[in-house]
C-alpha cells in the first residue's frame, strides 16, 4: 500500500502546480474554516508515519486517483486514514463521476431515501455519510423498469441510460376483454422475454398510469383494485420485489421535485395532477381535458389532407408533429409570420409544413379550433391551482407554483413559455407569483427516468420494494403508493 501512495504522491507533486482549483476537492480557499477545521481534527487523530508532511488537500487529491475501493480500504490503516477517507468531499467527487448526474443523485438521496410519507423537509447534507451511499449504491440490484404509459410501455434496465425496448400498455395489452389478472401476466410475461430475463431474479418496478382520478370511494377502490391486481400477479410470477408507483409522481421525481403540478399530455387525454410531497391530492382535484396526443396528431392530418400535402401513413404524420410542430408564444403574432419549413421523413419523402406547424399545438389551448367543447391546458392548470390555493394544505403556498410538463407531445418546442405566460395573463398576482413552468425533464422518457432515479437509491430495496411477505401483511389495508 505505501509503494502504491508513494507513485501516486510522485505523481500529484509533479502536477501539483499545474492543477485548477476547480479540481480540487478542498476548499479553494486555504484559509477557510473547514479547512482549519481539518487540519486540527488530522493533528489531533493518529499519525500517518510518513505521511504526516504531506498536505491534507494533497492527501485528498491521492485518494481522488486511488478511487472509491483503495480508498476504502485506507480506512483500516490508523485513525488518521480512517478520518480523511470518511470526508462527505471525497465520496461527492465519486459520486460526481457516475454515470448518474450528480444534481439526480443528490436530489434521491437527500429527499426519497425515506421512501412514502416523504419527508416534508429533505435530509441536511452534513447529516449523511456519502461513504455509505456510494457503498450503499453500489450495492443495490439492478431492477426491470416497466413504465405503463398511456400510449405505449416503455421497459429497460435501471442500470441503463434510456428504455430498452416499446410494447403496448398493459391497459391495452392484449385481448381487453380478458380479466385484468390474466392480461396482466401475458403482458409482464412478454416483457421478462423480450428482456431474457427470469423473473425469480430482479426487482421490478412499475410506473402506473394515472387513471380514475376522482376521490369518490369508487375511484379510490378502483385504484386500490389496479394496485393490488399488479403485487399479485407479479407475487405469483415469483417476483422478489416490486415497487409501483403513478405515472405522474415519478414525472415530477424526474425534475428533481416532490411537490407541483404536473401536465402529463396523455395518448387520449391530458391531466393535471397536483403532487404534494410526492402523493396524488386527489381530494384537490385532478383535472382532466380531453385532448390529448391522438388529437394534436388526427388535427396535423386532416390540416394535411385540406391543403393537398399528400402522405402515405400515420406514422408520417407523427414524425412530422414531433419534428416540424411547435407552440407559439402569441398566436396571432405567429400567423403573420412566414412559418415554412421541411422535414425528410425517409431519404425520399420530403414534407413541406407552414402555418400547421403552430397550429397543431395551438389546440391544447384553443380546443374549439379542433371541434372539441373543453377548456384550454392553461385553464385547467389554473383551476387546478386556485383548488390548490384554497385547500390550504401547508403553510407554504408555493408548492403548487411548479409546473412540470410531461409525455411526448408536452415535448413540443413553445409549450412552456406559451403555458407560463397564458398562466400569468389568467391568474391574480398574488397566485401567479413565482410561478414556473418546466418542459419534460427526460424528454418522452420522464416517467421511466423518474422510476431508474427510485431503483438507483441506496434504500431502494429497504423503503421503496414490497416482498411478497410484506405484501401479505399489508393486502388488508391501503397500499400508500
Amino acid at each position: 500500500m505505501n509503494s502504491l501512495i508513494r507513485k501516486v504522491w510522485g505523481s500529484v507533486t509533479n502536477r501539483s502546480g499545474s492543477s485548477s482549483g476547480s479540481d480540487r476537492i478542498s476548499n479553494p480557499n486555504p484559509t477557510s474554516e473547514y479547512d482549519r477545521f481539518l487540519q486540527m481534527m488530522y493533528i489531533q487523530t493518529s499519525s500517518t508515519g510518513e505521511f504526516d508532511r504531506i498536505p491534507i488537500d494533497i492527501l485528498m487529491q491521492i485518494l481522488r486517483i486511488l478511487g472509491p475501493r483503495e480508498s476504502a480500504r485506507l480506512r483500516a490503516v490508523c485513525k488518521s486514514w480512517k478520518f480523511l477517507v470518511s470526508d462527505n468531499r471525497l465520496w461527492i467527487y465519486f459520486l460526481q463521476n457516475q454515470p448518474e448526474q450528480w444534481d439526480s443523485i443528490f436530489f434521491s438521496e437527500t429527499h426519497l431515501r425515506s421512501g412514502y410519507p416523504l419527508q416534508a423537509f429533505p435530509t441536511q447534507m452534513h447529516d449523511l455519510s456519502y461513504m455509505h451511499i456510494y457503498g450503499q449504491r453500489v450495492e443495490v440490484p439492478g431492477a426491470l423498469i416497466i413504465d405503463g404509459g398511456s400510449g405505449y410501455c416503455k421497459y429497460g434496465w435501471s442500470k441503463y441510460n434510456s428504455p430498452s425496448g416499446r410494447s403496448a400498455t398493459f391497459l391495452e395489452f392484449g385481448n381487453i376483454e380478458s380479466p385484468m389478472p390474466s392480461r396482466l401476466r401475458h403482458f409482464f410475461s412478454t416483457i421478462c422475454n423480450r428482456m431474457q430475463v427470469r423473473t425469480s431474479t430482479q426487482p421490478i418496478v412499475v410506473s402506473i398510469p394515472l387513471c380514475h382520478y376522482d376521490d369518490t370511494e369508487s375511484a379510490r377502490g378502483s385504484r386500490r383494485q389496479l394496485k393490488d391486481a399488479i403485487y399479485s400477479t407479479l407475487f405469483d410470477m415469483n417476483v422478489p420485489a416490486v415497487c409501483a408507483i403513478n405515472q405522474a409522481t415519478l414525472a415530477l421525481f424526474a425534475a428533481r421535485r416532490i411537490s407541483g403540478i404536473v401536465v402529463n399530455v396523455g395518448f387520449h387525454q391530458t391531466s393535471v395532477v397536483p403532487i404534494l410531497h410526492g402523493k396524488v391530492m386527489h381530494k384537490v382535484g385532478v383535472e382532466v381535458v380531453g385532448m390529448g396526443a391522438l388529437k394534436l396528431t388526427g388535427f396535423l392530418k386532416d390540416r394535411m389532407q385540406q391543403n393537398n400535402i399528400a402522405f402515405d401513413s400515420l406514422y408520417t404524420v407523427r414524425t412530422l408533429k414531433e419534428n416540424l410542430c411547435y407552440v407559439a408564444l402569441d398566436y396571432e403574432a405567429e400567423l403573420a409570420k412566414n412559418t415554412q419549413a421541411s422535414f425528410a421523413v425517409s431519404s425520399n419523402s420530403w414534407f413541406t409544413l407552414s402555418k400547421e406547424r403552430f397550429q397543431t399545438g395551438e389546440i391544447l389551448f384553443q380546443p374549439r379550433v379542433a371541434g372539441v367543447q373543453a377548456m384550454g391546458l392553461h385553464q385547467a392548470v389554473a383551476l387546478c391551482m386556485d383548488h390548490c390555493h384554497d385547500a390550504e394544505l401547508t403553510s407554504d403556498d408555493n408548492w403548487y407554483r411548479t409546473v412540470v410538463l410531461a409525455g411526448g407531445s408536452a415535448c413540443l418546442p413553445g409549450l412552456a413559455a406559451r403555458l407560463e405566460r397564458e398562466l400569468y395573463g389568467l391568474l391574480p398576482k398574488p397566485m401567479c407569483s413565482g410561478i414556473r413552468v418546466i418542459p419534460p425533464p427526460n424528454g418522452t422518457d420522464s416517467a421511466w427516468f423518474g422510476a431508474k432515479l427510485v431503483s438507483s437509491l441506496s434504500t431502494f430495496s429497504t423503503s421503496w420494494c414490497i416482498t411478497k411477505k410484506q405484501y401479505r401483511g399489508l393486502s388488508k389495508r391501503k397500499l400508500t403508493w
